[in-house]
Parts: structure tokens; sequence; C-alpha cells
């Protein structure tokens, strides 16, 4: 293989640069699979350049045999943040990963333009080709961790979404629950109620469990800590939504929800909740409830 040293790869990425980004990103654009919804061509131009660029100079201090040389650092993070925000766009890995590989074919062009020795050609087609698909490889773990720390964003955001917290009334709280309850849940449902508590000072907060399919002894442990931990801030709870099925469930189960005040419906709930802070609704005249 062409020494290092004696390499004209450097001085191809060097002297043909505009017109490499020129043929890569026509490469790009014309390829099955480009997707201009997710990326305008300004952004896509943008990233080209700037990879292009910093790979041509971790060639030309040394790194030619191998993208972990050293000189190659600021490439792997250029790679890092582009991966990062094409798992953002919604680009799956093999788009990313075929992004850098489509570099190839206009460096192969280049090469035969500059190099007349077959041998000499083949050599450098070589060394070439091993740096891109290492390169290559090294896009794909980015992008899968990039897509990792999405999809963990994105549950999180779930999470949030998937339990709010709604003023009822001046000092009334509800916390309607969808779905199963999971010491993850668990953790982000305490962590928002004690923050809405803190907020609006409240003194009395409904857990409504209605949306809750099935009620194990883990999941009342987990309502267990969540009215504990509403107390220590002052508030008392209510656990609403209790259905035949649950109540028979807790029961066999031999949990302990004597200390907690539980309701059926969150409406026999939110009464009790107005009479605890001293508030009532009384019943409009006939005229205005027509």
């Amino acid at each position: 293989m062409t020494p290092r040293d004696t390499s004209v790869l450097p001085s191809v990425l060097q002297k043909r640069s505009g017109e490499l980004l020129d043929a890569w990103i026509a490469h790009q654009t014309s390829a099955d699979g480009y997707r201009p919804d997710l990326m305008a061509d300004a952004e896509l131009r943008d990233q080209s350049r700037e990879l292009l660029a910093s790979a041509s100079a971790a060639v030309s201090a040394g790194g030619l045999e191998s993208p972990t040389h050293p000189s190659w650092q600021a490439t792997r993070q250029l790679l890092g943040s582009i991966a990062e925000s094409r798992a953002t766009a919604g680009f799956a890995p093999t788009a990313t990963a075929t992004f850098v590989l489509s570099l190839k074919q206009p460096i192969f062009e280049a090469l035969r333009k500059d190099v007349q020795n077959p041998e000499r050609l083949a050599d450098e087609l070589w060394n070439a080709t091993t740096l891109i698909d290492r390169l290559a490889l090294q896009t794909m773990e980015s992008t899968l961790e990039a897509r990792e720390r999405v999809i963990a964003r994105q549950h999180e955001d779930m999470l949030e979404l998937s339990t709010p917290v709604v003023k009822l009334w001046d000092g009334i709280l509800a916390l309607p629950m969808i779905g199963t309850l999971d010491s993850a849940r668990t953790q982000v449902v305490m962590e928002s109620l004690l923050q809405r508590i803190v907020e609006t000072g409240a003194e009395v907060a409904i857990i409504d469990i209605t949306g809750v399919p099935t009620v194990d002894t883990l999941v009342a442990q987990h309502l267990i800590k969540t009215v504990t931990a509403a107390r220590l801030m002052g508030a008392d709870c209510i656990i609403s939504g209790i259905r035949p099925q649950i109540a028979a469930t807790i029961v066999h189960l031999g949990v302990d929800l004597s200390e907690v005040a539980t309701k059926s419906t969150l409406a026999d709930a939110f009464r009790l909740a107005l009479a605890r802070t001293g508030h009532s609704l009384g019943r409009a005249p006939a005229r205005e409830r027509r």
C-alpha cells in the first residue's frame, strides 16, 4: 500500500476541495432515499463542507491510516454533532452512515485524475476506502447513541405529559393518572405533584386512578409513597377511582390504605376536598339550570 508520507490523498483533498464538495452534494441529492423534507439543502451543504474540511485537515496532520489518530478528534466530535442533529430530525442510522459513505465516489474520481499509475491508484483507492469505511462505522455508533438519547428524552417528556397536575379550586389539585404506574413514573408523579403544591400552596391533592388498569402491591406502594410525600409538603391526599375490582384486589393483597381517604369517583373526591378546605357548591336556581 502507498506509504502515508507519499500518499497524494492529502493534496487531493486540499487542491480539489470545491470540486469534491460539489460532486458530493450532487451525489447525495440524486441518490435514492434523499430526504429534503428532513433537511434543507443549505444545511446539507454546510454539514458536507464542514466535514470535508475537517477530514482534509485530519489527513494532512497525519491521520491517513486510521480515524482513531489524534488528528481526527475534531472530526469525530463534528460527526457526533451531525449524528445528533440528524437523529433528532428523524434520519435513520443507515441514512446518516450513507452520508459519509457517499463521499467515496467523488474522492475516487478525483484520485483517478491525479494518479496515472494503476498500482499506485489501487493503493490510493484502498487507503481512501478503508478510511471512509471506518468513519462510517463511527458515524453509525454515534447515530445509535444519539437516537438512544433522543428516545430517552422523548420518554421523559411523555411521562411528564401523562401526569398533568390540574388546579380544580383554590387549594385543591387533581392528578389524573392513566396507564401503568411503575417506579420511574412514580418519581415523575411525585416531582410534578410536589412542585405544584409548592407553587399553589394547595391543601388537598386528589390522585385519580380511574385510568389505571390494575392495582397490585407495587402500584399500591407507589401510591402510598406519593401520598406520604405530599403530606410532608403539607397537603392531604384523596385517592379517587376506586372501582369494585380494585377495592377487592387491595383487600386481597392486604394493602393498608386506612389512613388515606378514598372515593369511587373524582366527583365524590372533589366534594370531600371542598369540604376539607371550607368551600361548598350550592345548587343553582332552577332557571339557571335550564
